[in-house]
């Protein structure tokens, strides 16, 4: 970890050496007017000129007070700016500008986020799943603290925030009220349970997806609070067994999710049936925008595959549906809430 305590030292004293040029100008501007009973114009020009020894004459003739005030100015002057230049220079070679430019950036840019995912941890794990959100555009910001996986994240320069993602302060910072999902996964089943449970309590509708390395930790995951848990172990056993017996489906499938429909292919997607008419659809009615109907999730979690034409659509469930973009553009808008009187 790189240390930046010179740099706030030096941000720290910045304020206060600027606080005394002002200072300063007000002392010397104050000056000329009582002692040499110059306007404040005049006054304030010649402290000017004689903090900043530009080397001009004087405004008027000084008498003797005036100038045992003008070397109380000039020495007052050329230390205050050579104090102010060392500050800034110290500023400027340690790159606190920029880093102060760039945090207020990443703030920004957290702030403005809405509808995003939680992505607590940067190993291994952590790092696929970014990688597959990039792919598919969705916005998203990490969780991490760990020394390492702080340099994975800074080396990939992606979106993040340094802290425990189990602290109810660090995910409100990552927007965890306006956010649309939670992926716990970080490398301790314990360490996964309290961020499931800290998420859950800050926000009730946020679907959370948790990492868990040992099966005795699925069933408490759950109860924390994860909608789904994921192991890697098992994940990657059934991925090798079926690669062995079906490698066409698992390639076909790996295609549909990496080319995402950018450039005109096929891609899969899950869309959420609104309020209003789109209740009236059947699952009919939904094919002809042309996209295939892969499966129809009901509320109360039934998975129907391939829905016959019949099936009735209820407000929230979820339709499974394969086409192009354009396909799936026109599928969402008949899916999507009518305003009233439409």
């Amino acid at each position: 970890m790189i240390r930046r305590a010179p740099a706030r030292s030096a941000l720290r004293q910045l304020w206060p050496a600027l606080a005394g040029l002002g200072v300063l100008l007000a002392y010397g501007t104050a000056g000329y007017a009582a002692i040499e009973h110059w306007s404040l114009l005049d006054a304030l020009f010649m402290t000017v000129i004689t903090v900043s020894t530009v080397g001009f004459t004087e405004v008027h003739r000084l008498d003797a007070a005036g100038q045992v005030f003008t070397i109380t100015v000039i020495v007052l002057g050329v230390v205050g700016f050579l104090y102010t230049l060392s500050v800034l220079v110290e500023l400027l070679s340690s790159g606190e500008w920029q880093r102060q430019r760039r945090e207020r950036t990443v703030q920004r840019q957290r702030e403005s986020l809405r509808g995003h995912v939680i992505v607590c941890g940067y190993g291994r794990t952590g790092r696929q799943a970014v990688g597959e959100l990039q792919r598919s555009h969705q916005p998203f910001v990490v969780v991490e603290w760990n020394a390492q996986g702080l340099e994975n994240v800074e080396r990939d320069r992606v979106l993040h925030i340094l802290g425990d993602a189990s602290s109810d302060e660090v995910l409100e910072q990552a927007g965890i009220r306006r956010a649309r999902a939670l992926i716990s996964a970080v490398d301790s089943d314990e360490r996964n349970v309290y961020i499931v449970l800290t998420a859950r309590a800050l926000n009730p509708a946020l679907y959370i997806v948790a990492r868990s390395s040992y099966p005795d930790s699925l069933e408490k995951l759950r109860r924390a609070g994860a909608d789904r848990v994921v192991s890697p172990y098992t994940l990657s056993g059934r991925r090798m067994a079926a690669l062995a017996v079906q490698p066409a489906v698992v390639d076909t499938l790996d295609h549909l999710a990496a080319r995402g429909g950018a450039d005109g292919s096929m891609q899969v997607e899950e869309l959420v049936v609104g309020d209003g008419p789109a209740e009236r659809l059947t699952a009919g009615d939904l094919r002809r925008s042309g996209a295939v109907l892969l499966a129809l999730q009901c509320g109360d979690g039934t998975l129907r595959v391939g829905p016959e034409d019949a099936a009735p659509l209820h407000a929230g469930d979820i339709v499974v549906a394969m086409g192009t973009r354009p396909q799936l553009t026109a599928l969402a808008a008949s899916l999507a809430p009518r305003p009233a009187g439409a």
